[in-house]
């Protein structure tokens, strides 16, 4: 009785092990991969850190105040040209072509303001180039202020941030989380076309071989009627 039982269970587990995983699998197992690809992102990308500092144009007294957002406008092209990098260069204490990938200058339509942000591993060094390029394009656009009668003032200087602007390992495992569930969804939808377009050359054959047996003649037909069937 002992050994009938022992093989009941071993066939029940054999039955259990046989069952085929669910159609939707495919859906759990993308967002977990998703998510532990994410995490591990975030754990060992090196955090990134921006400050950013401003300079505003400011007019004289014989120039309009909209003189002066469009030479903001134009201030802020040129804030990462090879010139005024290479004013910012010594003081920045980095590359010019490196210096170049660190910064970055934004403007308002609506304001003369330009804001210069820069980005590195540390965040005194984010501030330093923050503040090295905003000194460097005041300089350079100031000597021309006679002439346009538009000069750059520092607004507001750069100071080391706190924390990090780089994702944090929680929001890029979210990220990865989702990713993986909408490839996984994605793939889950495009499984049945790709199955009925597996099947069509098997069943147009099935319906192939159908026809044939049905215009064989059947057993019991008199020969003269195949006859006439092959006649016609």
């Amino acid at each position: 009785m002992a050994d009938t039982a022992d093989q009941k269970k071993s066939t029940h587990r054999r039955r259990v092990r046989l069952l085929p995983p669910p159609a939707w699998w495919p859906l759990p197992a993308a967002a977990l991969l998703g998510l532990a690809a994410g995490g591990a992102y975030g754990v060992l990308k090196a955090p990134e850190y921006a400050a950013t500092s401003y300079v505003v144009a400011v007019p004289d007294d014989t120039t309009e105040p909209a003189t002066a957002l469009g030479f903001a406008q134009a201030y802020a092209r040129i804030a990462t040209s090879s010139s005024t990098l290479a004013y910012a260069q010594p003081r920045a204490g980095i590359g010019v072509q490196k210096l170049r990938t660190q910064v970055r200058a934004e403007t308002s339509p609506e304001s003369p303001m330009i804001a210069i942000t820069g980005t590195a591993k540390s965040a005194g060094e984010a501030a330093d180039i923050a503040n090295a390029v905003a000194d460097a394009l005041s300089l350079s656009s100031n000597q021309a202020a006679k002439n346009t009668g538009v000069q750059l003032l520092l607004f507001n200087q750069a100071v080391a941030p706190s924390d990090p602007a780089s994702a944090s390992p929680a929001l890029s495992g979210a990220v990865g989380l989702c990713a993986g569930g909408l490839l996984g969804g994605l793939w889950l939808l495009a499984r049945p076309a790709a199955r009925r377009r597996d099947e069509g050359p098997v069943a147009e054959a099935a319906v192939e071989t159908v026809e044939e047996y049905a215009s064989l003649p059947a057993q019991g037909e008199p020969a003269a009627a195949k006859e006439k069937e092959s006649v016609r």
